[in-house]
C-alpha cells in the first residue's frame, strides 16, 4: 500500500541496481516474476519509513522495564491519549519497539505551506518535528501560530526564501508555525531551534527531543543486532573502526558492562567529539575516541613510546567491528537518491582497505564484524566472497541472533555460506499501513515478526580468524 512515489535514482544508479536485484543466479532460483516483484517492493519501502521506531535501553544506568514505563507514560502524553503499545523484544532484550502509525490519508490542507529540506523531511516522516536549518521557503504571510502544511523538495529544487514553489513536493503533515517568515529568514534571526511544531504528521511517531536522553539511544534495529553478534565480554580489548556517532560504540560497552577498552575510531573530528558526547551522557568510562584514518591504523614499526591510540600492533584487538562507510542505500525513508554511479561504486575499494587493516588487527581466535546499512552485492556479499578467497584465515560464523533472512544470491557463495548471513531486507514484507484499530487487534507476536522485517536495508557477516598468517 504505497503513499509516497518510490524511491528515484540517477539513470545509470537505476540500472546498475536494476542488474544487481535482476541478477542471473536470483532469476535462477526464484524465477522472473518474484525477482521483478520483490525489486519494486524493495523500491517502495525504500522511500517509506520502517513500522517501528526502535530505542536501545541503556541497560548499564536503567533496567528496561522502568524505561518502558517512562515511555509508555511519555507517549502518551505526546499523541494525547492515543494508546500506542511499547513492546519488549523477545531476542534483543534491551531495546523497545514503538509502532508507527500511518500513513493517515484524511488529513486536511492548509494554504499556508512551508517546504522543507529532503533529510529534513525524511527526520519528519521519522517524528522529529522541523528545526529552522531545514526550511527552504514558506508562504508569503506565514506568522507565528499559523496551522500550515509541510512539504518535502525531494528533489532539491526549492530557492531558499522562496515565496512559493511549483516543484516536486511530497506531503508530510501539518504543524503550527513557531516563528513568523520574516524571522526564519532574517539575515540575523534565528539559525537554531524549533521552526514548525508537527502536530498531525502523516506518519505518527513520538518525538525524542530531550526525552529521557541517558536512558534512550535511537537506532535501527539492525544496528541494535550488529553489537549483539560481535558479543563482547568484560575485560577484552574491541575496536570499532568506523564508530561515529557512537550507537554502536556504546552499546558494546554496555553489553561489557563498562570493563574493558572500546577503541572508537572516526577520522572527522566533529564525529569523534560526538562519540565522546554520547559516552558521557550515557555515562560509559571504557571508551576512549580517536581521531584517525581506519584505513593507516595498523602499525607498521615498533614504537618506543606507550602511546595508547592509533596506528595500533598487529593481532592486538580481541574483537574487530567493522560497520564500513557505504552507499546507504538500505536508509528509510529516502525519496531521491542523489549520488552518482562513480560515488556508489567507490566505496567497494575503501571498503577492503579497511578490511585488510582490521583482519591484521584481530588476534588469532578473535572475532570479526562487518556490516552496512546498504543494498547492493559490491558492498555486501561481494565482499564475503573476496575475502573468504584473500584471508585463508577467515571462516564465516552463525550469527547469533539471526532476525534478518540470509544472504542474496549473486556473488557465487554457496547456499551454505548465504545462511551465515544476514541481510534485512525491506521487500521481505509487504508495505502496509498501521492505524490504532489494526493496532490494537494485532498479536504482539506478529508485531515483533513485522519489526524484524519492516526495517531498514542491512547486512551483517561475522567471521572469526583461526591462525596467525
Amino acid at each position: 500500500m504505497s503513499f509516497f512515489p518510490k524511491i528515484s535514482f540517477q539513470h545509470e544508479v537505476e540500472e546498475y541496481l536494476a542488474k544487481v536485484f535482476r541478477n542471473n543466479e536470483l532469476i535462477t532460483a526464484l524465477g522472473t516474476q518474484e525477482v521483478e516483484s520483490k525489486y519494486q517492493s524493495l523500491l517502495s519501502h525504500l522511500s517509506h519509513p520502517p513500522a517501528f521506531t526502535t530505542v536501545r535501553v541503556n541497560t548499564h544506568l536503567a533496567s528496561v522495564k522502568h524505561v518502558k514505563k517512562l515511555l509508555f507514560e511519555e507517549i502518551q502524553k505526546q499523541f494525547k491519549g492515543l494508546c500506542v503499545p511499547v513492546l519488549e523484544h523477545p531476542k534483543l532484550q534491551d531495546i523497545l519497539l514503538i509502532p508507527v502509525i500511518g500513513p493517515r490519508r484524511d488529513l486536511k490542507k492548509h494554504a499556508s505551506e512551508v517546504i522543507v529540506g529532503a533529510h529534513c523531511g525524511y527526520a519528519v516522516l521519522r517524528g522529529a518535528h522541523v528545526y529552522v536549518p531545514g526550511i527552504i521557503s514558506t508562504s508569503r504571510f506565514m506568522k507565528a501560530g499559523d496551522l500550515v502544511s509541510v512539504y518535502s523538495d525531494i528533489e532539491g529544487k526549492c530557492k531558499r526564501g522562496a515565496k512559493e514553489f511549483e516543484g516536486v513536493k511530497v506531503f508530510l503533515g501539518n504543524g503550527i508555525s513557531e516563528l513568523s517568515r520574516s524571522e526564519i529568514f532574517s539575515s540575523s534571526g534565528p539559525l537554531n531551534g524549533m521552526g514548525i511544531r508537527m502536530i498531525e504528521p502523516v506518519y505518527l511517531s513520538p518525538s525524542f527531543d530531550n526525552v529521557l536522553p541517558s536512558h534512550l539511544f535511537l537506532q535501527n534495529l539492525p544496528s541494535v543486532v550488529v553489537s549483539h553478534i560481535l558479543n563482547p565480554q568484560p575485560g577484552e580489548r574491541i575496536l570499532d573502526m568506523c564508530a561515529a556517532p557512537g550507537g554502536k560504540t556504546t552499546h558494546l560497552a554496555t553489553l561489557m558492562h563498562d570493563q574493558g577498552e572500546v577503541i572508537a575510531m572516526d577520522k572527522i573530528a566533529n564525529k569523534v567529539k560526538k562519540i565522546k558526547q554520547n559516552a558521557e551522557l550515557l555515562q560509559l568510562n571504557c571508551i576512549k575516541a580517536f581521531c584517525y584514518d581506519g584505513t593507516k591504523a595498523l602499525l607498521v614499526e615498533k614504537r618506543e613510546d606507550e602511546q595508547e591510540g592509533p596506528p595500533f600492533s598487529p593481532e592486538s584487538f580481541d574483537r574487530i567491528l567493522l560497520d564500513a562507510p557505504c552507499s546507504g542505500m538500505g536508509q528509510r525513508p529516502k525519496m531521491a537518491y542523489s549520488s552518482t554511479l562513480k560515488e556508489v561504486t567507490s566505496y567497494q575499494p575503501l571498503q577492503r582497505k579497511l578490511f585488510t587493516v582490521a583482519v591484521k588487527l584481530l588476534k588469532p581466535g578473535g572475532v570479526f564484524v562487518y556490516s552496512t546499512c546498504t543494498i547492493t552485492l559490491s558492498e555486501n556479499e561481494e565482499q564475503v566472497a573476496w575475502a573468504l578467497k584473500t584471508f585463508p584465515c577467515l571462516q564465516l560464523q552463525p550469527q547469533e541472533p539471526h532476525i534478518g533472512g540470509e544472504g542474496m544470491r549473486g556473488a557465487g557463495l554457496s547456499l551454505d555460506q548465504l545462511k551465515l548471513l544476514q541481510r534485512f531486507d525491506p521487500s521481505a514484507v509487504t508495505l502496509q499501513g498501521m492505524d490504532i484499530n489494526s493496532l490494537q487487534d494485532s498479536r504482539e507476536d506478529d508485531l515483533i515478526a513485522l519489526a524484524n522485517k519492516d526495517c531498514i536495508g542491512f547486512f551483517i557477516a561475522k567471521f572469526i580468524k583461526s591462525n596467525s598468517k
